[in-house]
C-alpha cells in the first residue's frame, strides 16, 4: 500500500499520508489535529503510570513529515495541549523541536482543550477557533459551512477494516467536511460509520488504505 494518498477537496489537489497528516502541496502546507501535547504528563500527575517519550515521539514523526513534505508551513487545528504547559518536560521538548524549525511556519487553531495555550508561550501564531482560507474553512469541530469546505479534527475517527480486530486512524471525508485522524498516538477515538458518498481512508502502519465510497 502507498504511504500517501492524493485526492480533490473543493478543486484542491490534497495529500493524505500515513502518519495522520494532511499535506496541501500548492500551499507547501502540512494540517495536523489532536496533537495533544503533555496528555501523559496529566495522566501520570493524576496516579495513572504511563511511559514517557510520548511528546519526543510525535515531534520526531512531524519533523519525518516537514522534511518528507518540504513543507514551509505546519497548521494544527486544535487539541494543541493537553492540559498546562508551564514547567513540563515536554514543553522544553517543543521549544527544542521549535528552535530546529525555525523557519517553519506554526499555525494553532484553538480546539477544546487549549484554555491555556494563550499563555503557553510555544512560539506559535494563534488564530482563534477558526480560520476561512478559501476554499476551506480550518477550524476544530466538525461543523459545516455554508460556502467552504471545512477541515478539522476533534473526532479522532478509526476505520475498521475487514478480518481486522485493530480500529485504525483514518480520515473521514464527508461532503463539505473532511475530519482528520488525531496525530496523536496517544488517543482513543470512535469508529466512523461513513454515510452514503463518504469514505473512510485509514493509516494503517506505514501505508493509507482508502477504503470504497459508501454506496
Amino acid at each position: 500500500m502507498p504511504a500517501s494518498h492524493r485526492t480533490q477537496l473543493a478543486g484542491e489537489t490534497m495529500e493524505l499520508m500515513a502518519d495522520r497528516a494532511l499535506h496541501w502541496p500548492a500551499r507547501r502546507r502540512l494540517l495536523i489535529a489532536d496533537l495533544h501535547l503533555g496528555k501523559a504528563d496529566v495522566f501520570r500527575r493524576a496516579g495513572i503510570g504511563l511511559p514517557a517519550g510520548g511528546t519526543h515521539h510525535d515531534l520526531q514523526r512531524l519533523s519525518e513529515l516537514l522534511q518528507l513534505t518540504g513543507a514551509s508551513e505546519l497548521w494544527i487545528l486544535g487539541d494543541i495541549l493537553h492540559g498546562s504547559a508551564h514547567g513540563s518536560a515536554w514543553q522544553q521538548s517543543w521549544n527544542a523541536w521549535r528552535e530546529v524549525h525555525a523557519g517553519v511556519r506554526v499555525v494553532a487553531v484553538a480546539g477544546n482543550h487549549d484554555r491555556a495555550l494563550g499563555n503557553a508561550s510555544l512560539a506559535m501564531e494563534q488564530v482563534g477557533d477558526a480560520v476561512a482560507d478559501a476554499p476551506f474553512m480550518l477550524r476544530h469541530d466538525p461543523l459545516p459551512h455554508p460556502d467552504l469546505h471545512v477541515i478539522c479534527g476533534h473526532l479522532h475517527p478509526l476505520a475498521a477494516l475487514p478480518g481486522m480486530r485493530r480500529r485504525w486512524a483514518a480520515f473521514w471525508l464527508r461532503p463539505g467536511i473532511t475530519l482528520l485522524p488525531a496525530f496523536s498516538h496517544f488517543t482513543a477515538g470512535v469508529v466512523a460509520t461513513p454515510a452514503r458518498g463518504e469514505q473512510l481512508v485509514a493509516c494503517v502502519e506505514d501505508a493509507v488504505f482508502a477504503l470504497p465510497v459508501r454506496s
